[in-house]
């Protein structure tokens, strides 16, 4: 499997932030690599009119070399032109010198 860019991420953080981007992009099969299998999805969908506005990391915390947390904030404005704050501490693993995104709370 490659990448989107085009490599595997080096660290959680990176992955957090590429996945922002498919995000944007609405590349629901980079999501769906880029997930964990245990929390995957069987699909993914995209809200029609939304703008994404930015991403904001907070925190990136080591916790051992096969676990990350990252905290971030990603802005975005709905189809009703409302302005939206998404905050998340996500929490990562890797396996076999990839990072895959597990599950996040929502601060």
């Amino acid at each position: 499997m490659e990448d989107f860019p085009g490599r595997p991420a080096p660290d959680a953080e990176a992955l957090m932030r590429s996945r922002y981007s498919a995000f944007v992009l609405e590349r629901a099969d980079y999501l769906l690599a880029t997930w964990h299998e245990s929390k995957r999805p069987s699909k993914i969908s995209f809200d029609p009119g939304v703008k994404w506005l930015g991403l904001e990391v907070r925190d990136f915390k080591v916790v051992d070399e096969a676990r990350a947390e990252v905290e971030f904030v990603a802005r975005q404005r709905d189809r009703s032109g409302r302005a939206v704050r998404l905050h998340e501490r996500s929490r990562f693993v890797r396996e076999e010198g990839r990072w895959y995104y597990v599950e996040g709370d929502w601060l």
